[in-house]
Protein backbone atom coordinates (compact mmCIF):
# COMPACT_ATOMS: atom_id res chain seq x y z
CA UNK A 1 0.00 0.00 0.00
CA UNK A 2 1.33 3.27 -0.94
CA UNK A 3 1.92 5.55 2.58
CA UNK A 4 3.63 8.77 1.26
CA UNK A 5 3.14 9.99 4.95
CA UNK A 6 4.42 7.50 6.88
CA UNK A 7 7.49 8.72 9.34
CA UNK A 8 9.13 5.00 9.22
CA UNK A 9 12.76 5.38 8.62
CA UNK A 10 13.60 2.33 8.77
CA UNK A 11 17.70 2.52 6.49
CA UNK A 12 20.78 4.09 7.60
CA UNK A 13 20.69 7.28 5.69
CA UNK A 14 17.90 8.43 8.15
CA UNK A 15 17.16 11.24 5.68
CA UNK A 16 13.21 12.85 6.55
CA UNK A 17 10.86 13.26 4.03
CA UNK A 18 10.76 16.56 2.61
CA UNK A 19 7.24 18.14 2.38
CA UNK A 20 5.45 20.99 0.61
CA UNK A 21 2.23 22.54 -0.84
CA UNK A 22 3.30 25.14 -3.51
CA UNK A 23 6.14 23.14 -5.00
CA UNK A 24 9.03 20.81 -4.63
CA UNK A 25 12.58 20.17 -7.07
CA UNK A 26 14.44 17.38 -6.48
CA UNK A 27 17.48 17.04 -8.16
CA UNK A 28 21.18 15.79 -7.40
CA UNK A 29 23.18 19.36 -6.62
CA UNK A 30 21.82 21.35 -4.53
CA UNK A 31 22.42 24.08 -6.15
CA UNK A 32 20.39 23.00 -9.10
CA UNK A 33 17.67 22.26 -7.14
CA UNK A 34 17.54 25.89 -5.88
CA UNK A 35 17.70 26.89 -9.11
CA UNK A 36 14.61 25.49 -9.93
CA UNK A 37 12.99 26.89 -6.63
CA UNK A 38 13.97 29.78 -7.62
CA UNK A 39 12.35 29.96 -10.78
CA UNK A 40 9.17 28.73 -9.09
CA UNK A 41 9.46 31.90 -6.74
CA UNK A 42 9.45 33.74 -10.15
CA UNK A 43 6.12 32.83 -11.09
CA UNK A 44 7.66 30.02 -13.43
CA UNK A 45 6.10 26.54 -13.39
CA UNK A 46 6.70 23.24 -12.50
CA UNK A 47 7.77 22.92 -16.39
CA UNK A 48 10.19 26.09 -16.16
CA UNK A 49 11.70 24.57 -12.96
CA UNK A 50 12.61 21.24 -14.68
CA UNK A 51 14.39 23.38 -17.48
CA UNK A 52 16.20 25.93 -15.35
CA UNK A 53 17.25 22.95 -12.77
CA UNK A 54 18.40 20.66 -16.31
CA UNK A 55 20.45 23.64 -17.58
CA UNK A 56 22.32 24.20 -14.03
CA UNK A 57 22.71 20.02 -13.81
CA UNK A 58 25.13 20.90 -17.20
CA UNK A 59 27.56 23.34 -15.67
CA UNK A 60 27.44 21.48 -11.65
CA UNK A 61 27.35 18.26 -12.40
CA UNK A 62 28.97 17.72 -15.71
CA UNK A 63 30.12 13.91 -14.62
CA UNK A 64 26.72 12.93 -15.88
CA UNK A 65 25.50 15.02 -18.18
CA UNK A 66 25.66 17.91 -20.90
CA UNK A 67 24.88 20.01 -23.20
CA UNK A 68 26.00 17.51 -25.94
CA UNK A 69 23.89 14.46 -24.57
CA UNK A 70 19.91 13.38 -24.79
CA UNK A 71 17.25 13.68 -22.51
CA UNK A 72 13.07 12.35 -22.21
CA UNK A 73 10.42 14.13 -20.24
CA UNK A 74 7.10 12.86 -18.65
CA UNK A 75 5.16 15.92 -18.01
CA UNK A 76 1.97 16.09 -15.85
CA UNK A 77 -0.16 18.88 -16.88
CA UNK A 78 -2.90 19.62 -14.55
CA UNK A 79 -6.53 20.86 -16.00
CA UNK A 80 -8.08 21.93 -12.60
CA UNK A 81 -7.31 21.37 -8.61
CA UNK A 82 -8.85 18.02 -8.71
CA UNK A 83 -5.85 16.58 -10.22
CA UNK A 84 -7.45 15.73 -13.67
CA UNK A 85 -4.98 16.24 -16.30
CA UNK A 86 -3.44 14.33 -19.03
CA UNK A 87 0.62 12.67 -19.60
CA UNK A 88 2.86 13.68 -21.64
CA UNK A 89 6.21 12.22 -23.23
CA UNK A 90 8.95 13.69 -24.64
CA UNK A 91 11.19 11.57 -26.70
CA UNK A 92 14.62 14.21 -27.21
CA UNK A 93 16.91 10.87 -27.45
CA UNK A 94 19.14 11.82 -31.04
CA UNK A 95 20.08 9.98 -34.39
CA UNK A 96 23.23 8.39 -35.23
CA UNK A 97 24.42 10.61 -38.04
CA UNK A 98 23.85 10.10 -41.62
CA UNK A 99 27.86 9.03 -42.41
CA UNK A 100 27.93 6.61 -39.70
CA UNK A 101 27.34 2.99 -40.89
CA UNK A 102 28.71 -0.53 -39.88
CA UNK A 103 30.84 -0.33 -43.13
CA UNK A 104 32.34 2.85 -41.78
CA UNK A 105 33.01 1.59 -38.05
CA UNK A 106 34.40 -1.44 -39.97
CA UNK A 107 36.87 0.32 -42.12
CA UNK A 108 37.99 2.14 -38.95
CA UNK A 109 38.95 -1.02 -37.33
CA UNK A 110 36.18 -1.41 -34.54
CA UNK A 111 34.55 -4.95 -34.06
CA UNK A 112 31.67 -3.59 -32.02
CA UNK A 113 30.97 -0.01 -31.17
CA UNK A 114 33.74 1.69 -29.55
CA UNK A 115 33.01 4.06 -26.20
CA UNK A 116 35.79 6.94 -26.60
CA UNK A 117 35.54 9.20 -29.48
CA UNK A 118 33.86 10.32 -32.59
CA UNK A 119 32.39 6.73 -33.56
CA UNK A 120 29.78 6.49 -30.77
CA UNK A 121 28.65 9.92 -31.22
CA UNK A 122 24.71 10.73 -31.97
CA UNK A 123 23.03 13.94 -32.60
CA UNK A 124 22.24 15.75 -29.16
CA UNK A 125 18.88 16.20 -27.92
CA UNK A 126 19.42 18.25 -24.92
CA UNK A 127 19.60 21.61 -25.92
CA UNK A 128 16.20 21.11 -28.02
CA UNK A 129 14.37 19.35 -25.14
CA UNK A 130 14.57 22.29 -23.22
CA UNK A 131 13.41 24.96 -26.08
CA UNK A 132 10.90 21.63 -27.01
CA UNK A 133 9.55 22.02 -22.95
CA UNK A 134 9.59 25.56 -23.10
CA UNK A 135 7.84 26.32 -26.56
CA UNK A 136 4.39 23.88 -25.17
CA UNK A 137 4.18 24.38 -21.81
CA UNK A 138 6.65 27.08 -20.31
CA UNK A 139 5.21 30.41 -18.39
CA UNK A 140 8.39 32.10 -18.23
CA UNK A 141 11.13 33.35 -21.10
CA UNK A 142 13.47 31.29 -22.25
CA UNK A 143 16.36 33.39 -21.44
CA UNK A 144 15.00 33.58 -17.80
CA UNK A 145 15.29 29.94 -17.54
CA UNK A 146 18.74 29.63 -18.36
CA UNK A 147 20.35 32.87 -17.09
CA UNK A 148 21.56 30.65 -13.39
CA UNK A 149 23.33 27.98 -15.22
CA UNK A 150 24.74 30.85 -17.26
CA UNK A 151 25.73 32.74 -13.89
CA UNK A 152 27.03 29.22 -12.44
CA UNK A 153 29.23 28.59 -15.54
CA UNK A 154 30.83 31.87 -15.75
CA UNK A 155 30.97 32.85 -12.03
CA UNK A 156 32.03 29.50 -11.03
CA UNK A 157 30.67 26.63 -8.11
CA UNK A 158 32.02 24.66 -5.62
CA UNK A 159 32.44 20.88 -6.59
CA UNK A 160 30.27 18.57 -4.28
CA UNK A 161 31.91 15.79 -3.00
CA UNK A 162 30.63 12.65 -4.93
CA UNK A 163 30.77 14.61 -8.03
CA UNK A 164 34.87 15.56 -7.61
CA UNK A 165 35.11 11.79 -6.80
CA UNK A 166 33.47 10.88 -10.42
CA UNK A 167 35.44 13.39 -11.80
CA UNK A 168 38.81 12.47 -10.50
CA UNK A 169 37.71 8.79 -11.68
CA UNK A 170 36.87 10.01 -15.38
CA UNK A 171 39.99 11.96 -15.17
CA UNK A 172 42.18 8.83 -14.70
CA UNK A 173 40.29 6.93 -17.31
CA UNK A 174 40.33 9.34 -19.82
CA UNK A 175 44.08 10.30 -19.41
CA UNK A 176 44.42 5.95 -20.56
CA UNK A 177 42.34 6.56 -23.72
CA UNK A 178 42.42 10.43 -25.37
CA UNK A 179 45.16 10.48 -26.98
CA UNK A 180 44.44 11.95 -30.56
CA UNK A 181 43.26 15.63 -31.46
CA UNK A 182 39.59 15.00 -31.25
CA UNK A 183 39.38 14.60 -27.12
CA UNK A 184 42.40 16.54 -26.23
CA UNK A 185 40.45 19.34 -25.30
CA UNK A 186 38.44 17.55 -22.80
CA UNK A 187 41.48 18.19 -20.62
CA UNK A 188 41.36 22.11 -21.32
CA UNK A 189 38.04 22.06 -19.99
CA UNK A 190 37.12 19.99 -17.50
CA UNK A 191 40.64 19.45 -16.20
CA UNK A 192 42.42 23.29 -16.48
CA UNK A 193 44.07 23.39 -13.58
CA UNK A 194 45.98 20.06 -14.67
CA UNK A 195 43.80 17.90 -12.71
CA UNK A 196 40.14 17.30 -11.95
CA UNK A 197 38.69 19.36 -9.57
CA UNK A 198 38.73 18.29 -5.83
CA UNK A 199 35.90 18.66 -3.25
CA UNK A 200 35.29 22.53 -2.42
CA UNK A 201 37.78 23.79 -5.25
CA UNK A 202 35.98 26.13 -7.24
CA UNK A 203 35.44 25.37 -11.20
CA UNK A 204 33.89 27.86 -14.16
CA UNK A 205 33.76 27.52 -17.51
CA UNK A 206 33.37 30.80 -19.49
CA UNK A 207 32.68 28.94 -23.01
CA UNK A 208 30.19 27.14 -21.59
CA UNK A 209 28.56 30.26 -20.20
CA UNK A 210 29.08 31.62 -23.94
CA UNK A 211 27.19 28.67 -25.71
CA UNK A 212 24.41 28.33 -23.17
CA UNK A 213 23.69 32.11 -24.31
CA UNK A 214 23.44 31.50 -27.42
CA UNK A 215 21.05 28.49 -26.92
CA UNK A 216 19.17 30.96 -24.62
CA UNK A 217 19.30 33.81 -27.45
CA UNK A 218 18.21 31.19 -29.79
CA UNK A 219 15.84 29.33 -28.53
CA UNK A 220 18.35 26.21 -29.01
CA UNK A 221 18.42 27.43 -32.96
CA UNK A 222 22.52 28.13 -32.87
CA UNK A 223 22.62 24.31 -31.86
CA UNK A 224 21.16 22.95 -34.26
CA UNK A 225 21.10 25.49 -37.30
CA UNK A 226 23.33 28.73 -36.59
CA UNK A 227 26.89 29.35 -35.73
CA UNK A 228 27.41 26.40 -32.83
CA UNK A 229 26.10 23.89 -35.61
CA UNK A 230 28.88 25.04 -37.85
CA UNK A 231 31.88 24.97 -35.00
CA UNK A 232 30.95 21.28 -34.46
CA UNK A 233 30.57 20.35 -38.54
CA UNK A 234 33.66 21.84 -38.89
CA UNK A 235 35.67 20.34 -35.32
CA UNK A 236 33.78 16.81 -36.56
CA UNK A 237 35.41 17.60 -40.58
CA UNK A 238 38.90 18.44 -39.42
CA UNK A 239 39.48 15.48 -36.92
CA UNK A 240 37.93 12.79 -38.40
CA UNK A 241 34.06 12.92 -37.16
CA UNK A 242 30.91 11.40 -38.63
CA UNK A 243 28.51 14.60 -37.58
CA UNK A 244 27.62 17.39 -39.81
CA UNK A 245 25.23 20.15 -39.97
CA UNK A 246 23.43 18.03 -41.99
CA UNK A 247 22.58 15.92 -39.15
CA UNK A 248 22.12 18.35 -36.64
CA UNK A 249 19.51 20.55 -38.88
CA UNK A 250 17.44 17.51 -39.48
CA UNK A 251 17.17 16.60 -35.93
CA UNK A 252 13.21 17.40 -33.74
CA UNK A 253 12.44 16.10 -30.89
CA UNK A 254 9.41 13.86 -30.44
CA UNK A 255 6.25 13.98 -28.57
CA UNK A 256 5.19 10.34 -27.72
CA UNK A 257 2.66 8.57 -25.85
CA UNK A 258 3.97 6.97 -22.60
CA UNK A 259 3.87 3.25 -22.04
CA UNK A 260 2.00 1.94 -18.79
CA UNK A 261 1.58 -1.25 -17.07
CA UNK A 262 -0.82 -1.81 -14.07
CA UNK A 263 0.75 -3.08 -10.67
CA UNK A 264 -1.39 -3.54 -7.98
CA UNK A 265 -3.93 -0.52 -8.08
CA UNK A 266 -1.42 1.85 -9.44
CA UNK A 267 0.01 2.97 -13.19
CA UNK A 268 3.38 2.87 -13.87
CA UNK A 269 3.86 5.26 -16.62
CA UNK A 270 7.91 5.04 -19.03
CA UNK A 271 8.56 6.48 -22.03
CA UNK A 272 8.03 4.11 -24.88
CA UNK A 273 11.00 2.47 -27.03
CA UNK A 274 13.83 2.96 -27.87
CA UNK A 275 13.78 4.30 -23.83
CA UNK A 276 14.31 0.94 -21.63
CA UNK A 277 11.30 1.55 -19.13
CA UNK A 278 9.75 -1.50 -20.89
CA UNK A 279 12.40 -3.30 -19.09
CA UNK A 280 10.78 -2.07 -15.68
CA UNK A 281 7.39 -2.70 -17.35
CA UNK A 282 7.75 -6.39 -18.05
CA UNK A 283 9.29 -7.08 -14.71
CA UNK A 284 6.73 -5.44 -12.55
CA UNK A 285 4.28 -7.03 -15.03
CA UNK A 286 5.54 -10.86 -13.85
CA UNK A 287 5.63 -9.72 -10.17
CA UNK A 288 2.27 -8.70 -10.03
CA UNK A 289 1.49 -12.24 -10.61
CA UNK A 290 3.35 -13.49 -6.89
CA UNK A 291 2.46 -12.85 -3.64
CA UNK A 292 4.52 -10.28 -2.01
CA UNK A 293 4.65 -9.45 1.54
CA UNK A 294 8.29 -8.54 3.44
CA UNK A 295 11.05 -7.29 1.80
CA UNK A 296 13.41 -8.76 3.06
CA UNK A 297 11.92 -12.58 2.55
CA UNK A 298 13.87 -14.40 0.55
CA UNK A 299 11.16 -15.66 -2.07
CA UNK A 300 10.58 -12.69 -2.50
CA UNK A 301 13.91 -11.27 -3.66
CA UNK A 302 14.17 -14.39 -5.40
CA UNK A 303 11.31 -13.79 -7.77
CA UNK A 304 12.54 -9.89 -8.34
CA UNK A 305 16.28 -10.95 -9.03
CA UNK A 306 14.40 -13.49 -11.74
CA UNK A 307 11.94 -11.28 -13.23
CA UNK A 308 14.70 -8.39 -13.69
CA UNK A 309 16.91 -10.91 -15.69
CA UNK A 310 13.85 -12.26 -17.70
CA UNK A 311 12.93 -8.72 -18.67
CA UNK A 312 16.20 -7.52 -19.44
CA UNK A 313 17.43 -9.91 -21.37
CA UNK A 314 14.25 -9.55 -23.91
CA UNK A 315 14.98 -5.46 -23.33
CA UNK A 316 18.68 -6.02 -25.01
CA UNK A 317 17.49 -8.47 -27.27
CA UNK A 318 14.37 -6.02 -28.74
CA UNK A 319 14.37 -2.46 -28.10
CA UNK A 320 15.44 -0.34 -30.43
CA UNK A 321 13.87 2.53 -32.41
CA UNK A 322 9.58 1.28 -32.69
CA UNK A 323 9.41 0.95 -36.23
CA UNK A 324 12.77 -1.84 -35.99
CA UNK A 325 11.83 -3.62 -33.30
CA UNK A 326 10.52 -7.33 -34.45
CA UNK A 327 8.60 -7.70 -31.44
CA UNK A 328 5.78 -4.77 -30.39
CA UNK A 329 5.84 -2.92 -27.13
CA UNK A 330 2.27 -4.88 -26.55
CA UNK A 331 3.47 -8.26 -27.66
CA UNK A 332 5.93 -8.06 -24.91
CA UNK A 333 4.03 -6.85 -21.76
CA UNK A 334 0.40 -9.22 -23.13
CA UNK A 335 -0.74 -11.32 -20.74
CA UNK A 336 -0.23 -14.90 -22.82
CA UNK A 337 4.22 -13.42 -22.96
CA UNK A 338 3.93 -12.57 -19.11
CA UNK A 339 2.20 -15.34 -17.99
CA UNK A 340 4.79 -17.06 -20.28
CA UNK A 341 7.95 -15.82 -18.58
CA UNK A 342 6.60 -15.80 -14.94
CA UNK A 343 6.27 -19.51 -14.87
CA UNK A 344 9.93 -20.01 -16.00
CA UNK A 345 10.91 -18.96 -12.35
CA UNK A 346 11.04 -21.32 -10.24
CA UNK A 347 13.33 -22.63 -6.89
CA UNK A 348 16.63 -21.51 -8.46
CA UNK A 349 18.77 -18.94 -10.49
CA UNK A 350 18.27 -18.68 -14.60
CA UNK A 351 20.64 -17.54 -17.18
CA UNK A 352 17.98 -15.85 -18.98
CA UNK A 353 17.74 -15.58 -22.66
CA UNK A 354 15.09 -13.49 -24.47
CA UNK A 355 12.07 -15.54 -25.12
CA UNK A 356 9.74 -15.33 -28.18
CA UNK A 357 6.10 -13.42 -27.60
CA UNK A 358 3.91 -13.70 -30.11
CA UNK A 359 3.95 -11.03 -33.10
CA UNK A 360 2.27 -8.83 -32.96
CA UNK A 361 27.08 8.40 -15.71
CA UNK A 362 22.87 10.75 -16.37
CA UNK A 363 21.13 13.24 -14.05
CA UNK A 364 17.12 13.10 -12.54
CA UNK A 365 15.04 15.45 -11.49
CA UNK A 366 11.67 15.99 -10.31
CA UNK A 367 9.62 19.10 -10.19
CA UNK A 368 6.26 20.05 -9.15
CA UNK A 369 4.12 23.32 -8.90
CA UNK A 370 1.21 24.46 -6.81
CA UNK A 371 -1.03 24.23 -9.66
CA UNK A 372 -0.56 20.25 -9.66
CA UNK A 373 1.53 20.24 -12.47
CA UNK A 374 4.52 17.38 -12.35
CA UNK A 375 7.70 16.98 -14.25
CA UNK A 376 9.49 13.67 -14.36
CA UNK A 377 12.80 14.74 -16.30
CA UNK A 378 16.38 13.04 -17.38
CA UNK A 379 19.41 13.68 -19.21
CA UNK A 380 22.73 12.29 -19.98
CA UNK A 381 26.33 12.09 -21.88
CA UNK A 382 25.51 7.97 -21.49
CA UNK A 383 29.18 7.10 -19.88
CA UNK A 384 29.98 9.94 -17.11
CA UNK A 385 31.15 12.91 -19.22
CA UNK A 386 30.74 11.11 -22.96
CA UNK A 387 32.30 10.23 -25.73
CA UNK A 388 35.55 12.37 -24.58
CA UNK A 389 35.14 14.69 -28.07
CA UNK A 390 34.89 18.52 -26.64
CA UNK A 391 34.06 21.11 -29.69
CA UNK A 392 36.80 23.48 -28.67
CA UNK A 393 35.30 26.75 -27.68
CA UNK A 394 32.18 25.91 -26.44
CA UNK A 395 32.32 23.64 -23.54
CA UNK A 396 29.97 21.28 -25.20
CA UNK A 397 31.16 17.56 -24.24
CA UNK A 398 29.73 15.37 -26.72
CA UNK A 399 27.41 11.94 -25.85
CA UNK A 400 28.61 8.56 -26.36
CA UNK A 401 25.24 7.22 -27.03
CA UNK A 402 26.10 5.30 -30.09
CA UNK A 403 28.06 2.73 -27.85
CA UNK A 404 24.70 0.88 -27.13
CA UNK A 405 24.00 0.07 -31.18
CA UNK A 406 24.81 -3.27 -31.95
CA UNK A 407 26.61 -4.17 -35.37
CA UNK A 408 25.14 -7.44 -36.01
CA UNK A 409 23.24 -7.17 -39.12
CA UNK A 410 20.37 -9.80 -37.58
CA UNK A 411 20.04 -8.11 -34.49
CA UNK A 412 17.30 -5.37 -33.63
CA UNK A 413 19.20 -2.64 -32.35
CA UNK A 414 21.70 -3.00 -35.29
CA UNK A 415 23.49 -0.15 -36.32
CA UNK A 416 21.98 2.54 -39.48
CA UNK A 417 22.17 6.19 -40.37
CA UNK A 418 19.40 8.38 -38.52
CA UNK A 419 18.57 5.44 -36.25
CA UNK A 420 17.75 5.66 -33.00
CA UNK A 421 19.99 3.01 -30.43
CA UNK A 422 18.43 1.41 -27.60
CA UNK A 423 18.26 3.91 -24.95
CA UNK A 424 19.26 3.51 -21.14
CA UNK A 425 17.52 7.08 -19.41
CA UNK A 426 14.34 6.86 -18.44
CA UNK A 427 11.50 8.78 -16.51
CA UNK A 428 8.62 7.01 -14.85
CA UNK A 429 5.91 8.61 -13.24
CA UNK A 430 3.23 6.84 -10.98
CA UNK A 431 -0.56 7.35 -11.10
CA UNK A 432 -3.91 5.15 -9.83
CA UNK A 433 -5.43 2.73 -11.83
CA UNK A 434 -8.47 5.57 -12.36
CA UNK A 435 -5.52 8.20 -13.73
CA UNK A 436 -5.09 10.29 -10.78
CA UNK A 437 -1.78 11.60 -10.59
CA UNK A 438 0.80 10.76 -8.06
CA UNK A 439 3.91 12.07 -8.95
CA UNK A 440 6.98 11.64 -10.83
CA UNK A 441 10.29 8.97 -9.70
CA UNK A 442 13.49 8.16 -11.41
CA UNK A 443 16.70 6.05 -10.95
CA UNK A 444 19.64 7.34 -13.12
CA UNK A 445 22.92 5.20 -13.41
CA UNK A 446 22.83 3.08 -17.35
CA UNK A 447 21.68 -0.54 -16.96
CA UNK A 448 20.51 0.26 -13.26
CA UNK A 449 17.55 3.08 -13.87
CA UNK A 450 14.91 0.06 -14.89
CA UNK A 451 16.10 -2.28 -11.66
CA UNK A 452 15.68 0.89 -9.65
CA UNK A 453 12.66 1.86 -10.66
CA UNK A 454 11.45 -1.43 -10.15
CA UNK A 455 13.00 -1.57 -6.84
CA UNK A 456 11.69 2.02 -5.42
CA UNK A 457 7.80 1.33 -7.08
CA UNK A 458 7.91 -2.16 -4.97
CA UNK A 459 9.04 -0.05 -1.95
CA UNK A 460 6.49 2.06 -1.98
CA UNK A 461 3.29 0.29 -3.48
CA UNK A 462 4.44 -3.28 -1.43
CA UNK A 463 6.00 -2.10 1.37
CA UNK A 464 4.73 0.41 2.38
CA UNK A 465 7.99 2.85 2.54
CA UNK A 466 7.76 6.87 1.99
CA UNK A 467 9.47 8.53 -0.98
CA UNK A 468 12.62 9.04 0.81
CA UNK A 469 12.73 5.53 2.43
CA UNK A 470 12.19 4.46 -0.65
CA UNK A 471 15.26 5.54 -1.62
CA UNK A 472 17.22 5.17 1.20
CA UNK A 473 17.04 1.25 1.36
CA UNK A 474 19.58 -0.63 -0.10
CA UNK A 475 19.64 -2.10 -3.61
CA UNK A 476 20.75 -4.98 -6.03
CA UNK A 477 21.41 -5.24 -9.39
CA UNK A 478 21.51 -7.77 -12.11
CA UNK A 479 25.12 -8.03 -13.34
CA UNK A 480 24.60 -10.41 -16.50
CA UNK A 481 24.41 -14.60 -16.20
CA UNK A 482 23.91 -15.17 -12.64
CA UNK A 483 25.88 -12.46 -10.87
CA UNK A 484 23.76 -10.26 -8.86
CA UNK A 485 25.36 -7.27 -7.30
CA UNK A 486 24.13 -6.04 -3.72
CA UNK A 487 24.79 -3.47 -1.20
CA UNK A 488 25.76 -3.98 1.95
CA UNK A 489 23.16 -3.11 3.92
CA UNK A 490 21.41 -5.98 3.14
CA UNK A 491 20.77 -8.71 5.93
CA UNK A 492 23.41 -11.64 5.95
CA UNK A 493 21.32 -13.93 6.19
CA UNK A 494 19.07 -13.03 3.04
CA UNK A 495 22.34 -12.79 0.92
CA UNK A 496 22.88 -16.29 2.20
CA UNK A 497 20.02 -17.21 1.33
CA UNK A 498 20.28 -15.70 -2.28
CA UNK A 499 23.52 -17.59 -2.56
CA UNK A 500 22.33 -21.26 -1.73
CA UNK A 501 19.25 -20.53 -4.60
CA UNK A 502 22.48 -20.14 -7.07
CA UNK A 503 22.77 -16.62 -7.19
CA UNK A 504 26.41 -15.06 -7.76
CA UNK A 505 26.48 -12.54 -5.02
CA UNK A 506 28.55 -9.73 -5.35
CA UNK A 507 28.58 -7.26 -1.98
CA UNK A 508 29.36 -3.81 -2.93
CA UNK A 509 30.36 -1.27 -0.19
CA UNK A 510 30.57 1.29 -3.11
CA UNK A 511 27.15 2.58 -3.53
CA UNK A 512 27.89 4.82 -6.30
CA UNK A 513 26.95 1.61 -8.99
CA UNK A 514 23.48 1.38 -7.29
CA UNK A 515 21.97 4.79 -8.85
CA UNK A 516 20.96 7.86 -7.95
CA UNK A 517 17.44 8.50 -7.84
CA UNK A 518 14.42 11.56 -6.46
CA UNK A 519 11.07 11.02 -5.88
CA UNK A 520 7.73 13.44 -5.55
CA UNK A 521 4.18 12.17 -4.98
CA UNK A 522 1.44 14.27 -4.47
CA UNK A 523 -1.68 13.57 -2.18
CA UNK A 524 -4.47 13.30 -3.92
CA UNK A 525 -6.75 14.56 -0.90
CA UNK A 526 -4.41 17.55 0.23
CA UNK A 527 -2.26 18.28 -2.81
CA UNK A 528 0.50 18.27 -0.58
CA UNK A 529 3.72 17.08 -2.04
CA UNK A 530 6.39 14.51 -0.42
CA UNK A 531 9.81 14.04 -1.87
CA UNK A 532 12.73 11.74 -1.29
CA UNK A 533 16.27 12.61 -2.48
CA UNK A 534 18.87 10.41 -3.18
CA UNK A 535 21.55 9.82 0.00
CA UNK A 536 23.84 7.96 -2.49
CA UNK A 537 24.64 11.26 -3.95
CA UNK A 538 24.93 15.40 -3.14
CA UNK A 539 21.32 15.58 -3.68
CA UNK A 540 18.66 17.97 -2.07
CA UNK A 541 15.22 19.02 -2.07
CA UNK A 542 13.95 22.92 -2.33
CA UNK A 543 10.25 23.95 -1.46
CA UNK A 544 8.64 26.78 -2.06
Amino acid sequence: MLTPFSQATPYTSQRSATYAKHGMVAASQPQASQVGRDILAQGGNAVDAAIATAAALTVVEPTGCGIGGDAFALVWIADDNAGNGELHGLNASGTAPAALTPQAVAEAGFESMPLYGWTPVTVPGIPAAWAELSQRFGKLDFQALLAPAIRLAREGFPVSPVIASLWQRAEETFRKHLTDTATSGWFETFAPTGHAPRAGEWHRCEEQAKTLEAIAASHSESFYRGELAERIDAFSRETGGYLRAEDLAGYQPEWVKPIAADYRGHKVWEIPPNGQGLVALMALRILEGFKIDSRDNPEVMHRQLEAMKLAFSDGQAYITQPEHMTHSVESLLGDAYTRERRALIGESALDPTPGTPQAGGTVYLATADSDGNMVSFIQSNYHGFGSGVVVPGTGIALQNRGHNFSLDPNHDNVLAPGKKTFHTIIPGFLTRDDGTPLGPFGVMGGFMQPQGHVQVVMNLIDFGLNPQAALDAPRWQWMGGKRIGIEHDYPAPLIRAMAERGHDMQIDHDPRGFGRGQMIIRDPDSGIYCGGTEPRTDASIAVL
